[in-house]
């Protein structure tokens, strides 16, 4: 009996790890993706056109980076639930306008004009009825030195050369997104609790609190 078994699972549950860079989004998402026998989501990061002209110039490229996300979200998530789900998704697509979006706008480097455009179309695919949303989202977290050390360790190299002030406004940030989503359930993990790369024994106490928070969930949805 695999550990989706043991713990009862629905073998087509959709689930999305978010959290800062650095967190361990990807080291979370293939841990429990083999654990659960399902298959992987990930963000595309190598092919995307914008990502490192937007590291260089923020405002020059903060709108186009931002739409560009939002349209390959929107596809792979409309993807997952085509195929029946059974997958773990690297990021969400909620972030994109709770924090990224609106940290740009804000600090004038997305004019409001851009700004406008970019969340009437995210309300429009996603904030509706009709899109699927996931069975839970895990949400990573940390303290900002944690945080700070792991992009130093494992960073790409244009996230290791981004000001420190920069992370410090982005783990602000995400706590503010945190403490106020509710487009679907949501499960809290400190990533000092547990060690995938040294333990692989660690996955097993999340993967029950997966289980709780999905069949909890699901069973007031039939109420």
């Amino acid at each position: 009996m695999n550990l989706r078994e043991k713990y009862q699972i629905p073998n087509d549950s959709i689930i999305t790890i978010a959290g800062t860079v650095g967190v361990g989004k990807s080291t979370m998402t293939k841990a429990l993706a083999e654990a659960l026998n399902f298959k992987t989501s990930f963000e595309k990061v190598d092919n995307n056109p914008y990502l490192e002209r937007f590291y260089k110039d923020f405002e020059r490229w903060s709108f186009h980076l931002q739409i560009y996300f939002l349209a390959e979200r929107f596809k792979e998530q409309k993807r997952m639930f085509e195929y029946g789900g059974g997958f773990v998704q690297d990021r969400s697509i909620y972030e994109d306008t709770g924090i990224f979006a609106k940290m740009h706008y804000e600090k004038g480097t997305m004019s409001p004009e851009d700004y406008e455009t970019y969340s009437s179309l995210f309300e429009a695919m996603v904030m509706t009825p009709y899109f699927p949303h996931p069975d839970l989202l895990i949400y990573l977290e940390g303290s900002l030195e944690d945080i700070l050390k792991r992009i130093k360790l494992r960073g790409r190299d244009m996230e290791k050369n981004t000001p420190t002030s920069y992370w410090k406004e982005m783990h602000h940030r995400y706590d503010n997104w945190i403490n106020s989503f509710n487009s679907c359930p949501i499960l809290r993990i400190d990533i000092n609790d547990y060690d995938l790369i040294n333990d692989k024994q660690s996955i097993e106490p999340i993967i029950e609190k997966i289980s709780h928070s999905i069949n909890q969930a699901r069973k007031w949805r039939k109420i």
